[in-house]
């Protein structure tokens, strides 16, 4: 089953029928990407929801001509403009992948049409959502009482993968600080 492991990270979270599985595989599709594809772009209506199998994706925005990275993902994540995906309105941000990488989409059609058909689907989408919602309610309380420094330690510790595998370009971006600066960081941790 080509989309076995988006329905192993569902499974771990809630039960799934044999149904289930199918109504899943019938409307993921899957897609590659090389490093650098836009796969959602500002000031369009976001069309898609991925969950990515391999790779980095992240969502920004550009202000003066610098891009601000608003989220990095990687490996069994849930990546997409999700104001624009679930509200039908424009989006501000382009979703870009970091690396090459594989993912697997379900458009907004099939979207609607799955939480119609699907009890699982609607209870699973909201946790998702749930964690969503809190994970960026953290990240604002950090950018307001943790440094640069403490940002940056904290996905350290809790992200080292992105650390390993994202440009520091982005990840200083990412924790909203100039590529300079995060390098005066990387340094003083080190020594």
């Amino acid at each position: 089953m080509i989309i076995t492991p988006l329905i192993l990270f569902i499974s771990d979270l809630i039960d799934i029928t044999d149904n289930d599985i199918n109504l899943l595989s019938n409307y993921f599709k899957t897609a590659s990407y090389s490093k650098g594809s836009i796969i959602e772009r500002e000031d369009k209506v976001t069309s898609k929801l991925y969950y990515v199998r391999n790779g980095f994706v992240r969502s920004f925005f550009s202000k003066d001509g610098i891009e601000i990275t608003t989220q990095i993902v990687g490996e069994n994540k849930f990546i997409t403009s999700f104001d624009s995906f679930t509200s039908g309105i424009t989006s501000k941000e382009n979703v870009q992948c970091i690396s090459d990488c594989e993912v697997f989409y379900i458009n907004k059609y099939d979207y609607e049409i799955l939480t119609k058909e699907s009890v699982f689907w609607n209870t699973f989408c909201r946790q998702i959502y749930e964690k969503v919602i809190a994970q960026n309610q953290q990240r604002m309380i950090d950018f307001i009482t943790l440094s640069a420094e403490k940002r940056y330690l904290k996905l350290l510790n809790e992200q080292p993968e992105i650390i390993r595998n994202v440009p520091i370009q982005i990840i200083a971006s990412y924790i909203g600080i100039k590529p300079e600066s995060l390098s005066r960081i990387r340094k003083k941790i080190i020594s």
